[in-house]
């Protein structure tokens, strides 16, 4: 999958949220889905991880190649993403300061320093 400029993947550029369902295909073949108001794709699937962390019933089942389906309500459009994509996002350096504190956050959120 090519990698595309995440104010593309979304509507709005800035700080407008989206509602956005997260989900991903545990090995047994359920899909698990959470709903989470983000304002990029990566925000979105980081604070899905999170949801889907913090419930327990998807714990052993998340890895680095485990790929999250993002489907952004309005307007309705959906992206897919690997869990190694997102955290080698996480590790990068922000382009601007706006995206460097919100990756700040959403690696406490993740309970990554």
């Amino acid at each position: 999958m090519p990698s595309l400029d995440f104010r593309l993947l979304f509507a709005y550029a800035g700080s407008v949220s989206s509602t956005c369902r997260v989900s991903f295909d545990d090995g047994a073949g359920m899909t698990h889905t959470v709903s989470v108001s983000a304002s990029s794709l990566y925000e979105a699937a980081a604070l899905a991880l999170a949801e889907f962390k913090r419930s327990g019933f998807a714990l052993a089942a998340i890895g680095p190649g485990t790929r999250l389906t993002v489907a952004v309500e309005t307007p309705s459009t959906t992206h897919e993403l690997s869990v190694a994509r997102l955290q080698s996002w996480l590790d990068s350096s922000g382009r601007t300061p706006r995206e460097q504190a919100a990756k700040v956050t959403l690696r406490q959120i993740l309970g990554r320093v």
